[in-house]
């Protein structure tokens, strides 16, 4: 099981690179609505923050379910961003 500052870290730099990859195509598409880009970013840092929180969770039972269970997560919902970003 990979450690608690390993996750944190994947965490950040997945939704990094979608916050990223949201600000490059709103400086190559200038002209067009930000809003649903703006979107993206704010579901983002609400990502981030929710999985944050429940990597420090400090009450829970099985610890590598858990954390098994916030990989999962984090893949989904950064997928879910990133066909967000794809729809753009």
């Amino acid at each position: 099981m990979a450690n608690v500052r390993d996750l944190k870290k994947d965490i950040n730099y997945v939704l990094g690179d979608i916050i990223g990859a949201v600000s490059i195509w709103e400086l190559t598409n200038a002209q067009k609505d930000n809003k649903k880009s703006q979107g993206i970013i704010d579901e983002a840092i609400t990502t981030f923050d929710e999985l944050i929180a429940k990597v420090n969770q400090k009450d829970v039972d099985n610890k590598k379910q858990h954390f098994t269970a916030i990989k999962a997560e984090l893949e989904e919902r950064g997928r879910k961003l990133i066909d967000q970003i794809n729809a753009l």
